[in-house]
């Protein structure tokens, strides 16, 4: 970690290897093998079976290597090797990743970084520790409160695309890897960086940043909610079935309002919608340091209009959350888009190469990021995210809950599930972000994210203050 902790090393580690050499030996080894060992001589037998060579048991204690030092096998043999040993271990584990028991690095950074490591060098990363701590410490302590199935947290340093904190619950213990059956494989996966989700209504500031850079709307401009929209044979809603009236595009934001999103992207247009879903990187790699996945989503690409109406509030588009994150630190960093980091310093042999910050493109204006900041900034002043609010400090953030559908949940049928994925995404202070938090929660017991995920949101914001000192800001 940047603190100089160690999370990952190697160390020597006794292993005792058959070998058969002497056949005639093996059945009065066997007995004295399995008395050391705490195993019976037909368990012994079964692990040797129709092998000429093989480890029998890895990490042998001191009094084992003690009592099998004192007898003279034939067939058995100890052995020294290097093994990667994880001090604090599931601490992090998604993030880490591990090495197989071929020495080869997966998952995680121990995949990314695989050719690094195996030339002896060293990765110092970019997480604070007393951040990660709290954060792993919440998402545990809201489990009872929250019941959801699974959660994430990330912290990302807003100046520099540094990850300060990287949470995945539950988590695994990569010293034990192997103890995981084949049909858990997918505790290794990162949620992420390797798993798609549609986001809801936190993708609606990117299609009102796109208007807002496009001139084709303003903060205060205003249209008329009926409740309900028309697309071709479709008809949209808005959660709960609620009708606003006159509203302006703030308001929108403010109540979260599925046809003030529509009525901005029908203004956009399928090209010029696509296009900047495209710059704000929905359709590409992030380019993070870890292994990743993403989709082209063809089927939205097609560009059918019902299909650009429900991506405009973020259903039936799919994301993973390094790439949602990355976008929004497009929004509130003067439109300049950050590559999202988990490496802070790489050792080659004593020397250190700093990984510098990296702005890989310009998506919108500053003036559009200072208009949608100050949007996002009235949703939790003005609108229904007033829970995060902490008096004395600007902050800006959105909610999304959005269903999930039943492919997602390998069920073979169109259309989407009682299921949600709750999250918030927020900011602060609003006009020079030094803190972008991501909450994620997959299937929470309440009814929306304002009830779930925004009220963690808040905590670490609190955990932040406290821990940076950080004055009030109005």
């Amino acid at each position: 970690m940047r603190n100089g902790e160690l999370l990952a090393t190697n160390k020597d580690v006794v292993s005792l290897m058959f070998f058969l050499k002497k056949e005639e030996t093996l059945e009065k080894e066997l007995l004295k093998i399995s008395e050391i060992l705490g195993l019976s001589k037909e368990e012994v037998s079964n692990k040797i079976k129709d092998n000429k060579f093989f480890v029998l048991k890895e990490e042998l204690t001191k009094e084992e290597i003690d009592k099998i030092k004192k007898e003279k096998f034939d067939n058995f043999q100890l052995i020294l090797e290097k093994k990667r040993f994880y001090p604090k271990g599931p601490f992090l584990s998604h993030l880490i990743g591990f090495q197989n028991k071929e020495g080869r690095g997966q998952y995680g950074l121990e995949e990314y970084y695989d050719r690094e490591l195996q030339n002896g060098n060293d990765l110092v990363l970019t997480i604070d520790p007393e951040i990660q701590d709290f954060c792993e410490k919440i998402i545990e302590d809201y489990k009872e409160k929250l019941g959801y199935e699974k959660a994430e947290i990330l912290v990302i340093f807003a100046k520099t695309g540094e990850i300060l904190s990287f949470v995945n619950f539950p988590n695994f213990d990569p010293n034990f890897f192997f103890q995981v059956p084949p049909e858990n494989f997918s505790i290794f996966l990162n949620f992420s960086t390797q798993e798609l989700f549609e986001p809801g209504s936190i993708l609606k500031p990117i299609t009102m940043a796109s208007a807002l850079e496009e001139k084709m709307i303003l903060p205060s401009e205003t249209y008329e909610d009926k409740g309900f929209v028309k697309i071709g044979g479709w008809v949209i809603k808005n959660y709960d079935q609620r009708s606003y009236g006159k509203q302006t595009m703030t308001n929108v934001l403010e109540k979260s309002i599925n046809t003030g999103a529509v009525y901005v992207q029908k203004k956009l247009g399928k090209e010029k919608f696509l296009d900047y879903l495209s710059k704000f990187g929905f359709f590409e790699s992030t380019n993070v340091d870890l292994p990743e996945i993403y989709s082209q989503n063809q089927n939205l690409k097609r560009g059918s209009d019902i299909n650009l109406a429900t991506a405009s509030f973020g259903q039936g588009i799919e994301v993973t959350s390094l790439q949602l994150i990355r976008a929004y630190l497009s929004l509130i960093n003067e439109g300049k888009m950050l590559r999202v980091h988990a490496v802070k310093k790489i050792i080659e042999q004593g020397r250190e190469r700093e990984i510098l910050p990296e702005t890989e493109r310009e998506v919108i204006s500053a003036k559009t990021s200072r208009q949608i900041s100050e949007m996002l900034l009235s949703v939790i002043e003005n609108g229904y995210s007033k829970k995060a609010k902490i008096e004395g400090y600007l902050i800006g953030g959105k909610t999304g809950t959005a269903q999930v559908p039943f492919s997602s949940l390998g069920i073979p049928k169109s259309g989407y599930s009682e299921k949600t994925i709750q999250s918030f995404i927020g900011f602060f202070p609003v006009f020079d972000p030094q803190f972008l938090i991501f909450v994620k929660l997959h299937n929470p017991k309440t009814k929306t994210a304002e009830y779930s995920a925004l009220l963690i949101f808040k905590e670490i914001c609190q955990h932040l203050i406290s821990l940076f000192q950080i004055p009030p800001n109005y």
